[in-house]
């Protein structure tokens, strides 16, 4: 016997759900290597994903990122932007 599919409002979102992320670069211009509190974000809007950056960016660059690039799926929308204040 098969249980049903958790409704979409109990489980995790797929990257299908969540296309856009941020490519977090760091001064020789490699992945920066960040805490797992900024690593791997994804959100549902380029607005979400816009507003989120802009409310961590001196934490990413306490991390060690210098800049960023923005993604949807695998198609790069901008970037890279500086977190140099």
């Amino acid at each position: 016997m098969s249980l049903p599919d958790l409704p979409p409002t109990f489980r995790q979102p797929a990257p299908a759900d969540r296309p856009w992320w941020w490519r977090l670069v760091d001064v020789l211009g490699a992945e920066a290597s960040v805490s797992a509190e900024y690593a791997d974000q994804r959100f549902a809007s380029q607005g979400d994903a816009e507003s989120w950056v802009g409310e961590v960016w001196r934490e990413l660059a306490e991390e060690g990122v210098d800049s960023v690039v923005l993604f949807e799926h695998d198609r790069e929308v901008y970037g890279p932007m500086s977190l140099r204040p």
